[in-house]
């Protein structure tokens, strides 16, 4: 694994063998953050990782110069390893918040400040589509909050109600969301 774009472009992450998740894959990291490029300053966002496993998503977001992010992973194995790759590769910045939570209770029991929440929870986790419900429903959400959420292509999540466009890059897919 290797960030893809910012100030860390290139470096390698070797992940232990305990990780049994899959991380998004580089191809899915670029596409994305191709979409993201063109309609954020990164520098002026604060981004929730939900789900973070390995903590590809929050590297890269770090890397592109965000400053505030704040990172929920439930086991804690994968939370002391992606404290000590924030250490290693981004040891000026300390605005990193590495919470290890169940992302659901996370979602239901905190304000919601955040301007891009991203969730990529296991592909197999039976209750995937209650996750933007319980993001819109917080009271303390930002008006143009983006959520992004990535699953496989099997589930379609076009008919919710902020539901705003779909990325396919391979295996995966980013659903978009935003009320409007």
């Amino acid at each position: 694994m290797r960030i893809i774009s910012g100030t860390r472009k290139g470096k390698k992450i070797i992940l232990p063998k305990y990780f049994k998740d899959r991380p998004t894959t580089d191809f899915g990291r670029e596409g994305l953050f191709n979409v993201l490029n063109n309609q954020y300053y990164f520098e002026d966002i604060d981004v929730l990782d939900l789900f973070s496993g390995t903590g590809c998503i929050s590297y890269e977001f770090a890397s592109r110069g965000c400053k505030n992010i704040t990172i929920v992973e439930k086991n804690k194995k994968y939370t002391n390893f992606i404290n000590k790759q924030l250490d290693n590769i981004f040891p000026e910045n300390n605005n990193f918040v590495v919470l290890q939570t169940d992302a659901f209770k996370f979602l239901e029991n905190n304000p919601l400040n955040y301007d891009i929440i991203f969730a990529d929870p296991p592909f197999l986790l039976e209750n995937i589509s209650e996750i933007p419900d319980l993001v819109f429903q917080n009271k303390a959400l930002k008006l143009d909050t983006l959520l992004i959420l990535e699953h496989s292509k099997r589930i379609n999540f076009k008919e919710h109600e902020y539901f705003s466009k779909e990325k396919k890059y391979g295996n995966i897919t980013f659903s978009f969301f935003m009320k409007k």
